[in-house]
């Protein structure tokens, strides 16, 4: 074996070590809004509930580092380039016991009130919006920010002089889904 595929093993095993320090940990709140209506005939507003909830969705997002090739790697004495793989979510997590329905808002009226399926479905919907907009929320920048410096210091220690690290795109972090559950 080379020296060259000496050092590129290297660095590849250090990489793979690293992989579950080059995630981001991000915590979104939500609030969720809900109204409900009854009507006469379909034309007149007889009564109206509204309610506010208050919910929060943990997310895991990072690089795959086992999809790393050898080929994403070129060493050329102390300089290193590395292409790295998408951003992806490692986990997510919208646990129902963080919906906290704020009681001093919630305003029921006599002929309409809230019941538990309307609130799991107010739940799942802003579940869903949760999952259709994370990728607008900076949260891959931000991993691919942390991911580079968390490489740039470990391949420095290596006794790397010039660094450069590009990710492959991330299309989407989730399919989009539709309020029907849809892809």
């Amino acid at each position: 074996m080379s020296c060259k595929q000496d050092k590129r093993s290297l660095v590849i095993s250090k990489i793979q070590a690293a992989a579950k320090l080059a995630t981001t940990e991000t915590v979104i709140d939500k609030t969720v809004v809900g109204s409900k209506s009854k009507k006469l005939l379909g034309l007149i507003k007889v009564s109206e509930a509204n309610f506010v909830a208050y919910t929060e969705a943990t997310v895991k997002t990072g690089i795959d580092l086992n999809k790393l090739s050898r080929d994403d790697i070129r060493i050329e004495g102390k300089e290193i380039s590395i292409q790295l793989p998408p951003v992806e979510v490692l986990d997510f997590s919208y646990p129902f016991q963080k919906f906290d329905i704020d009681s001093t808002i919630l305003k029921d009226s006599w002929v309409n009130r809230f019941d538990v399926l309307d609130y799991e479905e107010f739940y799942r919907q802003a579940e869903l919006d949760i999952r259709n907009q994370l990728q607008y929320t900076g949260i891959i920048e931000a991993t691919q920010n942390k991911t580079r410096i968390m490489f740039q210091g470990l391949l420095k220690n290596l006794g790397y002089e010039a660094i450069f690290i590009k990710f492959t795109p991330t299309e989407q972090l989730f399919q989009p889904i539709n309020m029907e559950g849809e892809e």
